[in-house]
């Protein structure tokens, strides 16, 4: 459950948004809309497995932009080295 300590001076908007932002942390709004309902095993099933995909292509992307990343800093230092070369 989500708790926040609302101290003396605060604004109710400020502690709302907190506990807004709790809440959306803890992912009590999507258990809510899940539960709302009846979801099928096979639902629940597919549900998952379409989350694990999405997590993986989501790692793969982050790793493949880190490492073009890495690639274009270590191309523009040895631009560089080559530049101050040729300046000699």
């Amino acid at each position: 459950m989500a708790k926040i300590i609302v101290r003396e001076g605060d604004s109710i908007e400020r502690a709302l948004k907190q506990f807004k932002r709790l809440c959306e942390k803890e992912g009590l709004r999507r258990s809510i809309k899940r539960a709302a309902y009846y979801e099928k095993p096979s639902e629940q099933r597919r549900r998952r497995k379409m989350q694990m995909l999405r997590e993986r292509r989501k790692a793969v992307l982050r790793a493949i932009r880190a490492k073009n990343k890495s690639k274009a800093k270590a191309k523009a230092k040895n631009k560089a080295k080559t530049k101050a070369r040729s300046t000699r």
